[in-house]
């Protein structure tokens, strides 16, 4: 018996074949069997500057000086962004930076660590 993939959207692992489809009947989400591990489709790519496809949860660092608005300072090259959570906004990367706070990056400043 061959191993399906589990539901890319809950992670059930009760999917099943249903002609060229799999669906998962925990949530209803039916995806193309051909895709294999390629991303949902519509769904966005998230790239940092040099091109790298960004994650939730990765670790990022800035690679130009982000002034931030309000007087708050600046975020200096170099700095290291733990955990970050990519959205659908204007700025791409919601993340929480050691001294600074809870704020939004986007992707063209900063580079992911490998």
């Amino acid at each position: 018996m061959s191993a399906l993939p589990p539901c890319p959207k809950c992670n059930s692992e009760f999917t099943y074949e249903d002609g060229a489809q799999l669906v998962c009947p925990e949530c209803a989400h039916e995806w193309s069997a051909t895709a294999g591990e390629a991303a949902d489709e519509g769904a966005r790519v998230y790239r940092d500057s040099v091109g790298n496809i960004l994650q939730d949860g990765d670790t990022v660092t800035v690679i130009k000086d982000l002034k931030l608005k309000g007087g708050g300072g600046t975020v200096k090259v170099g700095t290291k962004v733990k955990n970050i959570r990519l959205v659908d906004s204007d700025h791409d990367i919601d993340c929480k930076i050691e001294g600074f706070g809870a704020m939004s990056l986007k992707t063209e400043f900063v580079k992911k660590v490998v």
